[in-house]
């Protein structure tokens, strides 16, 4: 039996090898000892079988007696072949090397290097117990693709090793039920047809064991390991196998030789083409089903094949797709609601009294004061009719309904997921996975420093001490902070910027085009500077991505967090707090800062001393909060789908275009794979991203947009097809892994859900024009501080507009007004403030405390409201339902209670056998003396 030798080492995979050897450098952790786990080592019968093979170093290779290599054969002309060319053993992994002796640059130094450490890293393979076949490539000499196959010895230790689940007996429990009830005839049609995907066969399973083979449900040797697990455990195999020995220095894995160019490619082998079954009927063509009834356009409407996705591309992909799913179903609520709160403001819009009074009232008498130093010209309100007559449907009373429904939505939304995950992790057996969660070889090579284990009160090793600890998390909290401090400078940069372009804009503008002009009215310098502010600020997030991804990567690394479940847990927490502070912080500044803090006319507040604080249009920020929402989630969209759908396409094109002498020959699969795209390792982590930076998009501001559901839900319906017609199509497979669920997107999700509370309340209290219009409507508007006998809107608009002498103006050049407008006075500005000549001038009016009491007030109620309306959502809905718990334990006892049965069963024949045996030799014993 083959197994796992001590010279599989680990090695931290951020060490970087020097230009000329390779070599890791001076870091004193690269010359510590190495820790192998107790768990594979191999008996001392192999080991000393074994140790003749193992290269302690490069010198010593050539001259080794026992080195050993795959074994070299030909294309068969098969080209859906899965299988070596006995036709019996089947590839589990491919690895693709450039053969040095066929370069065109021949570069003896470095290709005899690569040479030998490739033969080294072959050899312990296997040594380990895998067995190798080499091809040529058909259309490039140049390449040589290794098929690894791991036996069946080899697949039951490192599943035993690894703690694989795997089925001791069919199960009659799992059932699954549909959401739907009595309506399965209404989504019929909406269902995968279970004659072209048939429904996997469910067992109870148990972690396997070597020693109780015979418990488990093997029928077929060559079906009990599916490929996706056969794949999981050569990757398993493959990540641990050293290549080089240099004294203490040890280098090892699969991720670092195709990183320094040894290899070109390492990957497993989809099944078939996506567009058509294979010719070999023993094929399950999985490929083909999952294009046909999942990623083709034509299925657009159908409900996913989870479990065949699982199947083939592991619970972690399947748990993505299975989140996005249920997020993309619970949006369909969500946009019908928004819908409707639209189509409320977009009725009511004539009887905008408020909007009418700007538009064919007062608004062409009243003159507004100008808004930026020296250049700005005075202006008539009415010039604002456009985006007031658009405010109204946006700024109505359906828009505080709807942000009052989202954060109960969002409740439910999370709280269904984790039903629905539970069910999942019941259903894909993933229930104790953490338990079972191997380390990283990352983090077992730094395993140097010996602790005794407050539990166990034995020795273990642990790659760093507590003070080792307190440093690494010290320095990679600076580095996020840092990072996120960069972000808001350029945050800075961007309202600098449009206070700036501010002046230059209204130079320009009003002389660009006629009085008469339409576009003049939509085209206003506030408009003009909010748009080209937001491309800016698009243009900078997307720079600024692309070299923090890197910087996140190396801070995780210096980390070394234990399981790969950690890693991408923290990477995730890094790379999202970065990712929030880079979208969302315009927004904020609109939505919160914008127009808040610029003082009057007489007296504006100034940045630096230098930059007079922006302002809203008279009309609001709530527009512009609008419009910045538009184009950051238009452009991210557009940016996504290029980056997504389009280059890994033209990639794909252009590798084709470069083997076209050579399109007539027959091709195998695994130089078909090839030539796909690799999804990388954070290929997951960017879909995910991608859908939880559009969540908050969609949850934080949502009282300025209500139509940003509807614009998610048909973005998303596109987004699974599109991800899946990538992944099915134009990538290589990934290797399949296990995941429990989303990892460090569910509390994440969880603290925009409370945080979306505030921000709405905030919005819609400071932000929009709601509470002044209310607090107007019920007090201001009938005495004893207005004039009408009923409470309405009439005279809202002078009521709110505060006036000021132009003859306060600290620039003097004011006093001599545009012709327009005649010899002017006073003029108008958006503030509630005593006119001057009054005891109190530019003072805040009574109204304006009115306001201020209201929006306080507002925001308490609607918060308590809301988190009261969620803390019994969260209550009364468990995470795991009663019929899910019943079937957990129910599954576990049968589980237990049939492996406890055979283990009686073993024990009961064996001491049948034993006391057969002494009864013979007691009988034998006495019958002589009987005699």
């Amino acid at each position: 039996m083959q197994m796992m030798t001590r010279d599989v080492l680990l090695e931290m995979e951020q060490e970087e090898e020097d230009d000329e050897d390779g070599d890791i450098g001076d870091d004193p952790a690269s010359k510590r000892p190495f820790l192998t786990p107790p768990t594979l080592l191999p008996s001392s019968q192999v080991l000393e079988n074994l140790e003749e093979t193992i290269v302690s170093n490069f010198g010593a290779l050539e001259n080794q007696p026992d080195f050993r290599s795959p074994e070299f054969a030909e294309f068969n002309g098969k080209p859906d072949s899965l299988f070596f060319n006995d036709g019996q053993r089947r590839i589990d992994f491919v690895l693709v090397y450039e053969d040095e002796s066929r370069k065109e640059t021949n570069k003896k130094g470095s290709n005899e290097k690569q040479r030998r450490r490739r033969r080294a890293y072959e050899s312990n393979l296997i040594c380990d117990g895998l067995q190798l076949e080499a091809t040529r490539s058909v259309l490039d000499d140049k390449l040589v693709f290794v098929k690894v196959h791991a036996p069946w010895e080899v697949l039951c230790t490192y599943a035993e090793i690894m703690h694989i689940k795997l089925p001791l007996k069919p199960n009659d429990l799992k059932t699954r039920s549909s959401a739907f009830g009595n309506f399965n005839w209404f989504t019929k049609v909406l269902q995968v047809d279970e004659s072209i995907i048939k429904p996997e066969q469910e067992f109870f399973t148990a972690p396997f064991e070597k020693n109780r083979m015979n418990d488990f449900y093997i029928h077929d040797r060559d079906t009990f390991f599916n490929p996706a697990t056969r794949s999981r455990i050569v990757y398993f195999i493959l990540s641990r196998v050293n290549y080089e020995v240099k004294g203490n220095v040890k280098k090892f894995g699969i991720n670092r030789l195709v990183n320094s160019g040894i290899y070109k490619a390492a990957f497993p082998l989809h099944d078939c083409n996506f567009g058509r079954p294979s010719e070999d009927l023993g094929c399950p063509n999985e490929r083909y089903l999952l294009y046909r009834e999942w990623a083709h356009p034509r299925s657009i409407y159908k409900k996913q094949p989870l479990d065949l996705i699982r199947k083939y591309y592991g619970e972690k992909i399947g748990i993505y797709f299975a989140w996005l799913g249920y997020y993309t179903q619970m949006l369909l609520l969500a946009a019908v609601v928004g819908v409707a709160c639209f189509l409320y403001g977009l009725i009511h819009q004539n009887n905008c009294t408020w909007s009418n009074e700007i538009c064919y009232g007062i608004g062409a008498e009243i003159i507004m004061c100008p808004q930026c130093d020296r250049l700005c010209p005075f202006w008539r309100l009415n010039t604002t009719c456009a985006s007031s007559k658009i405010l109204c449907v946006f700024d109505s009373f359906g828009t505080l309904v709807f942000a009052v429904f989202m954060g109960v939505w969002v409740t439910l939304f999370l709280e269904f997921w984790k039903r629905r995950q539970a069910e999942l992790e019941y259903e894909w057996d993933t229930v104790e996975l953490q338990q079972e969660e191997q380390p990283r070889p990352e983090y077992e090579a730094r395993c140097t420093h010996v602790v005794i284990n407050e539990i166990t009160q034995e020795e273990e090793r642990i790659p760093y001490t507590a003070c080792g600890k307190c440093i690494r998390i010290t320095l990679c909290a600076s580095a996020v902070l840092f990072w996120i401090l960069l972000i808001i400078a350029s945050v800075i940069g961007i309202i600098v910027y449009r206070l700036s372009v501010m002046i230059a804009f209204s130079r320009k503008l009003p002389n660009a085009f006629n009085g008469t002009d339409p576009i003049q009215k939509l085209l206003t310098p506030q408009t003009a500077t909010t748009i080209t502010a937001s491309i800016i600020s698009f243009i900078i997030i997307m720079i600024l991505n692309m070299i923090y991804e890197k910087v996140a990567i190396m801070i995780t690394n210096f980390e070394l967090p234990r399981t790969q479940t950690d890693y991408e847990n923290s990477l995730t927490m890094k790379m999202f707090l970065f990712q929030f502070v880079n979208y969302y912080s315009s927004c904020f500044y609109i939505a919160f800062f914008k127009g808040k803090f610029v003082g009057y006319p007489g007296d504006p507040v100034y940045w630096l001393g230098k930059y007079r604080n922006e302002e809203c249009e008279p009309g609001g920020c709530l527009l512009e909060l609008t419009t910045q929402l538009t184009i950051i989630m238009g452009g991210k969209a557009i940016w996504n789908n290029i980056q997504e759908v389009l280059l890994p396409w033209v990639m794909n094109l252009i590798g084709r275009c470069g083997t076209v002498s050579g399109a007539e020959k027959i091709t195998p699969r695994w130089e078909q794979d090839y030539h796909l795209q690799l999804m990388g390792k954070l290929g997951l982590f960017y879909e995910y991203l991608e859908m939880i930076i559009q969540f908050g998009f969609v949850t934080l501001f949502v009282a300025s947009f209500p139509l940003a559901p509807l614009l998610a839900l048909v973005n998303n319906i596109l987004e699974i097809r599109v991800d899946a017609w990538k992944m099915t199509t134009q990538y290589r497979r990934m290797v399949p892994e296990k995941a429990q669920d989303i990892g460090a997107w569910q509390p994440i999700m969880q603290g925009i859900a409370i945080l979306a509370v505030v921000t709405n309340a905030m919005i819609i209290a400071f932000t929009s024009d709601m509470i002044p219009r209310l607090v107007y409507y019920w007090s201001f508007s009938v005495p004893p501080y207005g004039d009408h006998v009923h409470h309405t809107m009439a005279g809202y608009i002078n009521n709110t507009l505060s006036v000021f002498s132009i003859s306060d103006f600290k620039d003097k050049s004011y006093e001599n007004s545009d012709a327009e407008f005649g010899n002017l006075t006073t003029c108008r500005y958006r503030d509630f403030r005593y006119p001057p000549g009054h005891p109190q001038q530019y003072k805040h009016n009574i109204y304006y405390w009115h306001v201020i009491a209201a929006k306080l007030a507002f925001i308490i109620v609607m918060e308590h409201f809301i988190y009261s309306v969620k803390f019994f959502i969260s209550y009364a809905i468990p995470d795991v339902s009663k019929s899910t718990k019943s079937k957990i334990k129910r599954e576990k006892y049968l589980t237990q209670k049939l492996l406890h049965e055979n283990h009686l069963k073993d024990m009961t024949k064996n001491w049948g056998v034993i006391a057969e045996r002494m009864v013979g030799v007691i009988d034998n014993n006495l019958r002589p003396k009987l005699e």
